[in-house]
């Protein structure tokens, strides 16, 4: 390995951290966090700590660490799980890296569009009001300021609905007929998976080479859509069985679009663009 490469740990190495991870190891030693070590590939080194238990990370992080990716999933889908994910595991995370002396060029925190509560259909980029309704979002947000609070530069990547070949359930609840959203549906936001860990990557490389970043970018894709339209679409695109009547998608997540400017404008270029690029590979893959 060669001395110059940077060092970089990926804090939750789930479906997105993993992938994150294998993205940044092509030029640099990538170090992955978790419970459960055997699942990492080759190419990742494991780091065996449980970051809801502050022990467990003390005397195990690797030393002169040049970037940190915080990206974890809520082992439960109430508050307290998402306190645990969002808020707890960085507190300790970042009380035990200030432990070690790390002194890092980035601390980067994925995080969620939900912490948007704008419900009008309107265009929401990274300057706009966050006053999430519900826990999941207040807690997320907490989340982001303890990491922009952090005595490193930091980074928040809110992603919108990641999709792809391992996150499949939309695409085949449409293919199955099970899904027939009403006309107009809210407005949903997408980002590939492919391209979600691609962004990621892209912000870290670019702050490691001495690029000025912003505090805060939307992982999202190019086309915002109403989820109805998806629906007719992938239709035309595949054999499907009649729809199981009418049912009306959740507005959990409200109605809005988001723009992608910032990150576009930053350099990174996305593979996937639109929901029909990427729902059209996986229906008619090479």
């Amino acid at each position: 390995m060669a001395i110059s490469e940077p060092r970089i740990l990926v804090a939750g190495c789930g479906a997105l951290g993993s992938r994150i991870a294998i993205n940044l190891a092509s030029d640099a030693v990538v170090f992955g966090l978790k419970r459960h070590t055997e699942t990492l590939t080759r190419d990742i080194l494991p780091v065996k700590a449980d970051l809801q238990d502050p022990a467990t990370l003390r005397g195990q992080l690797p030393p002169e660490l040049d970037a940190v990716v915080y990206c974890l999933t809520p082992n439960s889908y109430d508050d307290a799980g998402y306190e645990a994910a969002f808020v707890l595991g960085l507190q300790n995370l970042i009380e035990a890296l200030k432990a070690d002396g790390q002194s890092l060029n980035r601390l980067l925190f994925v995080s969620s569009s939900g912490v948007y509560h704008q419900n009008d259909d309107s265009w929401v980029d990274e300057t706009s009001p966050t006053e999430p309704e519900r826990f999941n979002g207040r807690r997320v947000l907490e989340g982001e300021r303890m990491a922009l609070d952090a005595p490193w530069p930091a980074t928040v990547i809110r992603y919108s609905g990641i999709y792809g070949p391992t996150r499949q359930r939309f695409l085949q609840s449409v293919l199955t007929g099970r899904l027939n959203p009403t006309s107009p549906g809210p407005y949903t936001n997408r980002i590939h998976e492919e391209d979600a860990s691609a962004a990621a990557a892209h912000l870290i490389r670019r702050s490691l080479a001495g690029d000025t970043l912003e505090n805060c970018y939307l992982g999202t894709d190019s086309e915002p859509v109403r989820i109805d339209e998806i629906a007719d679409w992938i239709r035309t695109q595949a054999k499907c069985p009649a729809p199981e009547g009418e049912t009306q998608e959740s507005r959990r997540g409200g109605s809005k679009r988001l723009s992608n400017r910032r990150l576009r404008d930053s350099g990174f270029t996305f593979r996937y663009p639109d929901y029909k690029a990427g729902y059209g590979e996986m229906i008619r893959p090479s």
